[in-house]
């Protein structure tokens, strides 16, 4: 695939100087901006490769492997896909997510940590619950969820994106339940417990002070003002819908690359940047024509802002397992499930090949091969020295 001929790196780079100084950022948004400007360049270093076919000699600048950067990620996301697909289980996939009100977006604008752990609380919680009632399921269930803050027009829209294979062990760990075919859980059912566990959740986060109210939302410090500011999501729908279940485990798996390392904007959608303005491509999702793009004109300013309110906080885990997938015990819990199900690991583990091909696919052109002729293999030769930052990025009042 050829590179994009405008990159957000490119942006930042004409635009970025003027908005530190015009803005105060947190220092995480300094570190990603600064990250993102310099990936790829002679600032991070590299080094120096001969083809050993033609001898055609370039130059590969190391990435800043920042997870907020369009052009990096490639490798992680291959190695998580190839560790995934060795849980994968022959059973039906289905696609379930959560979001939040616009009222509780505003809080998560200034409470990224808080919010985004509730969120990811309320909605294990809910899952698994609900799982559990005899009632609809009654099985313990195993799944991942991935954080997802934004639009396709870069608003603020936090939702997670939960992957759940259909079925789950019995209460006694002895069989192997199974959902209906086509159908996982009730959302309505859904939807109301991860409401109520949701706001259970911010009213003691409230109670502990653990909540930073500022700017519009700084009315909200005394207590009747919160709970005034709650009390209209208690009598709403929230949106919790399941997508159509996956076609099977190689479905979920190609499925799992588009979002499980996924930011906020491709670099393949930016169409123009001139006379300080940014376009791009993006589809309106709430209308009927879903799958019609659309053209988005945004001033500069206005384009970085939205980027980097989807910066998270540093070492903040935006993938998290739960149930019979959760770490301490994932291994032995996915030995009893392919026990129950019949189905030998050794069917479901990726092959060594298999892996080192899926990292040339994600990476779109073969490892190491020439790009020049297409034959040879890329040998390094030297290395070039990075930059020494400072210890603090930049000062931006």
């Amino acid at each position: 695939m050829p590179r994009p001929t405008l990159e957000v790196a490119d942006i930042f780079r004409a635009a970025g100087a003027a908005y530190r100084q015009q803005h105060r950022l947190r220092r995480q948004q300094l570190r990603v901006m600064r990250a993102i400007e310099t990936c790829r360049t002679a600032a991070l270093g590299g080094h120096v490769e001969e083809c050993s076919h033609c001898a055609h000699t370039r130059i590969a600048y190391n990435s800043c492997r920042n997870r907020h950067c369009p052009k990096c990620q490639n490798r992680e996301r291959a190695e998580w896909l190839a560790q995934r697909r060795a849980e994968l289980l022959p059973v039906e996939y289905f696609h379930v997510v959560f979001t939040v009100p616009q009222q509780i977006a505003a809080l998560a604008l200034c409470n990224q940590q808080v919010v985004y752990n509730i969120l990811f609380r309320s909605s294990a919680e809910t899952l698994l619950t609900i799982a559990r009632d005899p009632q609809h399921l009654g099985a313990e269930i195993g799944f991942f969820a991935v954080l997802h803050t934004w639009g396709q027009n870069l608003l603020h829209h936090p939702h997670l994106h939960c992957v759940v294979p259909g079925g789950g062990l019995s209460p006694d760990r002895q069989s192997w339940l199974a959902c209906r075919p086509g159908f996982f859980l009730p959302v309505r059912v859904l939807s109301a417990l991860f409401r109520c566990l949701f706001l259970s959740a911010l009213e003691s986060a409230f109670r502990q002070n653990l909540l930073q109210l500022c700017g519009s939302l700084e009315p909200l410090q005394e207590t009747d003002a919160f709970a005034r500011y709650l009390q209209p999501l208690r009598a709403t729908d929230w949106v919790v819908y399941a997508k159509p279940p996956f076609g099977g485990p190689a479905q979920a798996l190609e499925y799992l690359g588009r979002y499980s390392h996924r930011i906020a904007l491709s670099n393949e959608r930016l169409l123009a940047h001139q006379n300080g303005q940014v376009s791009f491509q993006w589809k309106d999702y709430r209308t009927q024509h879903q799958q019609k793009s659309k053209v988005m004109t945004l001033q500069t300013d206005e384009f970085i802002r939205r980027f980097l309110w989807h910066v998270l906080p540093p070492g903040f885990p935006r993938i998290r397992h739960f149930g019979f997938l959760a770490n301490c015990h994932r291994q032995s819990r996915l030995a009893l499930c392919r026990q129950l199900l019949t189905a030998p690991a050794a069917d479901l583990l990726p092959s060594p090949l298999a892996c080192r091909q899926l990292l040339s696919t994600l990476a779109d052109t073969p490892l190491f091969r020439c790009p020049h002729c297409g034959i040879g293999t890329m040998i390094r030769l030297a290395t070039l020295a990075a930059y020494r930052w400072p210890a603090l990025p930049p000062d931006s009042s």
